[in-house]
């Protein structure tokens, strides 16, 4: 398994109840919610990627179980990994969910990659 499944349900199921309307993909290894063809929310092993910006991106850090996304020996601002004892509760994964959501608007979809004729 690439990532938890449990938790991916726990996360499509509370933006189902918020009425948000998102494509799942499977990206690097893991599981990804796309929301208005962006990159919303995430799960990567067992740990939740959340895309939260850089104005939420400190006090999400002092968060207990939060740090940096860190995939190329950089940490990327304004994305967190949270592990999974900080997203056990329900109010804590709808903390970071309700971040990502909040941001989302002001993201900057990825440049769309050109098709080889």
């Amino acid at each position: 398994m690439a990532y938890d499944l449990h938790l991916a349900e726990r996360v499509s199921n509370l933006l189902v109840r918020k009425g948000v309307v998102f494509e799942v993909k499977k990206m690097m290894g893991g599981w990804c919610a796309m929301v208005d063809h962006k990159m919303c929310i995430g799960i990567v092993k067992n740990q939740l990627m959340a895309r939260i910006g850089p104005e939420a991106y400190e006090a999400a850090l002092a968060r207990p179980f939060c740090g940096e996304m860190n995939f190329t020996g950089r940490s990327m601002k304004g994305y967190v990994f949270v592990e999974s004892d900080g997203i056990d509760a329900e109010d804590d994964l709808e903390y970071y969910v309700d971040l990502c959501l909040v941001f989302n608007p002001l993201a900057k979809a990825s440049k769309k990659r050109k098709k080889k004729s």
